[in-house]
């Protein structure tokens, strides 16, 4: 029999509120989860134990007192540690914040606890979230829970392992340039990258740039879903922030008729480096799904130019986040975000207007691209899990890359087309590691992307070659 904490989130929210699972014993079972996988894994970076217990002690109280119950009540939440959560320790992943205890929660944080959500549990990341290997000064690295020794890939990386290995039922990510999508691909579960808006944040130093956004990671679609619902919403704070009467929210979840569904497929989107190992996978799972839409037809996006505009874009991010860090505290701030910094600094004012207006083109065009379609799969990574002591992939099959955003085309592409997007896991390599497909759905378009996850969910399933694979914890425990 499974432990309570391999339930999935839906099946323990309706338990809890049946009485049928104590929020206590659920805790207990992802504490006791967290010490004997973390050591392997180092995905939970902070724990307070004491809290967490005091807070499913209450939630425990409310359903026998028989109080109104949030989606989230009882269910313990891992937090990526780039989210201020009162009185836990948030780290950034940054030497210059190693002991920070936050007095506020921020906003994603705040709607997870309005919810019922117990937050307790804290998931590495690399410093700032620069970077798609989680490792940082303060952590070291976290390991891929089907091969430790390998990338888990990131920025939120932990949040993706700590799933896999069944550590917390759903966990929070972010995603600029395919930070949630590269784990969920990596580690085997689900993550999403909305609209942006739909998840407000409010905390963003450019408010009014639509490239980083906030997600919920899980392990299935239903359960993705259930967290979705629970921290999308209205805050006036986030320009991109849309009214729940806007049409756009989030409802219930049923899968769609695919076979009503247009459908186009790209193993590149026309620019991307892609190894040809993830070529093959790619090829192989396309395959797989002929026959399930009223058509399938591959054809890349005309996004001409993405890499050099998003380049530009994402330095020019990093001065206005980090520019006082880069030159008062060298030291302590890693390669990758000084990397970033130091190249914003070296593009004028005209490049920097070019790149914003090559943003405007590259989205119309994506805009058009979509309209006569219903979806579009590519790959999610470039090439599959990469030693987890290297920062990033250097070439592929002999292609230099400039540096180490370049392999991450397939996710920062689509960033800049501000679609919302869902990695599904989708089988596993010849290495038993997990393959990701990347399901882009139109924009605004997030409760339909769901309800066609849900029902390509249900068809991967039925195959051994491409259903969700499972974590193997008798290497793990420690």
């Amino acid at each position: 029999m499974s432990d309570l904490c391999d339930l999935t989130a839906l099946e323990l929210q309706t338990s809890i509120a049946k009485k049928a699972i104590s929020p206590v014993d659920l805790w207990n079972a992802c504490v006791a989860r967290i010490k004997t996988t973390n050591t392997a894994l180092n995905a939970v970076v902070t724990l307070d134990e004491d809290a967490g217990r005091k807070a499913a002690k209450e939630a425990e109280a409310k359903v026998v007192r028989g109080d109104p119950l949030g989606p989230l009540h009882g269910l313990p939440i891992g937090i990526k540690d780039l989210n201020e959560t009162k009185g836990l320790r948030t780290t950034w992943g940054s030497e210059l914040f190693a002991d920070h205890i936050p007095v506020r929660d921020d906003t994603l944080v705040t709607s997870i606890r309005a919810n019922g959500g117990i937050i307790a549990v804290k998931t590495n990341t690399p410093e700032f979230g620069a970077g798609a290997n989680t490792w940082n000064r303060v952590f070291g690295a976290t390991g891929n829970p089907f091969n430790t020794s390998l990338t888990c890939g990131g920025s939120s990386g932990g949040s993706a392992v700590a799933l896999a290995a069944s550590m917390v039922p759903l966990a929070s990510g972010s995603d600029l340039a395919g930070s949630l999508r590269t784990p969920a691909a990596f580690c085997g579960v689900v993550g999403m990258r909305p609209t942006p808006g739909l998840v407000p944040t409010t905390d963003s130093v450019l408010a009014f740039s639509p490239l980083a956004v906030e997600g919920p990671m899980a392990r299935n679609v239903r359960d993705l879903h259930l967290f979705l619902q629970a921290i999308a919403g209205n805050n006036h704070l986030d320009p991109f922030s849309r009214p729940a009467d806007s049409g756009t929210g989030i409802a219930e979840l049923k899968p769609a008729n695919l076979r009503g569904l247009k459908v186009r497929f790209s193993t590149d989107l026309g620019f991307a480096p892609v190894s040809n190992n993830v070529r093959a996978l790619f090829g192989t799972r396309i395959a797989a799904l002929e026959g399930c839409f009223a058509s399938l037809e591959e054809r890349d996006p005309p996004m001409q130019g993405a890499d050099e505009t998003f380049q530009v874009l994402r330095a020019v991010r990093f001065i206005a986040a980090h520019l006082d860090r880069v030159r008062n505290h060298a030291a302590k701030v890693g390669p990758n975000v000084t990397s970033n910094v130091e190249l914003g600094l070296t593009f004028d004012a005209e490049q920097i207007a070019r790149a914003e207006a090559a943003h405007s083109d590259h989205y119309r065009r994506f805009i058009r691209f979509m309209d006569d379609c219903d979806l579009l799969i590519t790959p999610v990574a470039a090439v599959q899990p990469f030693d987890k002591t290297q920062n990033a992939p250097t070439e592929i099959d002999g292609q230099t890359l400039q540096n180490y955003v370049s392999w991450l085309g397939l996710a920062f592409g689509i960033t800049m087309t501000a679609h919302p997007v869902i990695s599904l896991p989708c089988g596993h390599d010849s290495q038993g590691l997990p393959f990701g497909l990347q399901l882009i759905g139109k924009r605004h378009g997030d409760q339909r992307l769901l309800e066609i996850a849900l029902a390509l969910e249900d068809v991967l399933a039925n195959s051994i070659e491409t259903r969700r694979p499972l974590v193997d914890f008798a290497g793990l425990a420690g």
